[in-house]
């Protein structure tokens, strides 16, 4: 499979609390729900349409979470195709804590994290997705893992909020495979990670 992200983020490069102001309060964040709204009908049929694609997702503890108690709880999101495709896909966890997850089709990954996922990348099939889950993207990046990564441009600056790239990280050149901007001045961008940047020699 391969293995894919896609994230909702800031111009400024947050990606915390996107959907309901109550989503994400950690660490005193207090403007969640800030991808509301945004995208018009071609963006929204493109979020659903890469859902509706996945073979597998891969989610860290905290968005797992979130998503299993309303995609995987409440009806009205149960039904939607986003919440179909979701329930009826297999799910995995990176988690050192999450003992007895309660989404059907959800298998916990633990010890050799990188070996695991190795082992999923190697099956047959679509994509291994990745959405939301920050920090378990930016240790995918560390680890070479990450073959596509979607980036959904929403055009405001929140000015606090955890954001997906670290201050301090590991450098990684992208190429470009896919741009495209909506009638509401979301943006998309598609990239794949393509080895170390190169800087200019003094």
């Amino acid at each position: 499979m391969k293995l894919t992200t896609m994230t909702q983020v800031t111009l400024d490069g947050v990606m915390q609390g996107n959907g309901a102001a109550s989503d994400d309060r950690r660490n005193g964040f207090e403007r969640g729900g800030w991808a509301r709204g945004a995208g018009d009908d071609d963006t929204r049929a493109f979020i659903t349409q890469a859902f509706q694609r996945a073979e597998a997702y891969l989610f860290g503890r905290h968005t797992y979470e979130m998503f299993a108690g309303s995609w995987g709880a409440v009806n009205q999101m149960r039904v939607h195709p986003i919440g179909v495709a979701l329930n009826n896909s297999p799910k995995y966890v990176a988690s050192t804590t999450l003992s007895a997850p309660g989404w059907k089709d959800t298998t916990v990954l633990r010890g050799d994290l990188a070996a695991a996922i190795g082992e999923l990348k190697a099956k047959p099939g679509g994509e291994l997705q990745v959405h939301g889950s920050a920090v378990l993207i930016r240790w995918l990046l560390a680890n070479d893992l990450v073959d596509e990564m979607t980036l959904i441009v929403i055009p405001v600056i929140l000015g606090q909020g955890a954001r997906l790239f670290p201050q301090s990280g590991p450098d990684i050149a992208l190429d470009l495979i896919e741009s495209r901007v909506d009638s509401k001045g979301v943006t998309i961008q598609a990239y794949r990670p393509a080895g170390r940047p190169r800087y200019a020699t003094a």
